[in-house]
């Protein structure tokens, strides 16, 4: 599927252009109008692939430049549910290829009988509930928006008043 027919798809699903989404799945929010696209690692670097979408609510919009790491915490235990990795034992440990900037991250999280545990005490500050905790380790990351780690190229800056990194 090209990416005009993919993004055309997307959002009619999500309801776009509309404040409300109304006739869609979309939030009415950017927090709550993003898709992940999951698959198998076509390079074969990874076990899984995943691309972030972010969607515009009210104006027609579907953009790769940026990350969502709470989309991107989701993608392995969907991997595993739906058959995309095989996980046995007591934790998994899925490679992703994150398509958006060419980077990895490996998320690790408990497994039982080869699904992913959902229930946990892991808390997240502003965010309600808890869960079984996801832990995501970066590769090549660093620089991936900004063309480098320290874009000033110092290790600090003032910013109004405030010493910053």
């Amino acid at each position: 599927m090209d990416r005009g027919e993919r993004d055309e798809i997307l959002l009619r699903i999500m309801g776009t252009p509309d404040p409300r989404q109304i006739d869609g799945i979309g939030g009415a929010h950017p927090l709550t109008s993003k898709v992940a696209v999951v698959g198998a690692d076509r390079e074969g670097h990874g076990d899984i692939e995943y691309l972030f979408l972010q969607l515009g609510v009210d104006e027609v919009m579907v953009t790769d430049r940026q990350y969502c790491g709470n989309i991107l915490a989701g993608v392995a235990p969907f991997a595993v549910e739906r058959g995309l990795v095989k996980a046995d034992g007591e934790q998994a440990m899925i490679s992703i290829h994150m398509l958006n900037f060419d980077s990895y991250a490996t998320a690790t999280f408990p497994i039982a009988q080869g699904g992913a545990v959902y229930v946990g005490e892991q808390a997240i500050s502003g965010v309600s509930g808890t869960a079984a905790p996801i832990r995501l380790e970066f590769e090549g990351l660093a620089g991936s928006t900004t063309g480098a780690l320290l874009p000033s190229g110092r290790i600090t800056d003032e910013v109004e008043g405030v010493t910053c990194t």
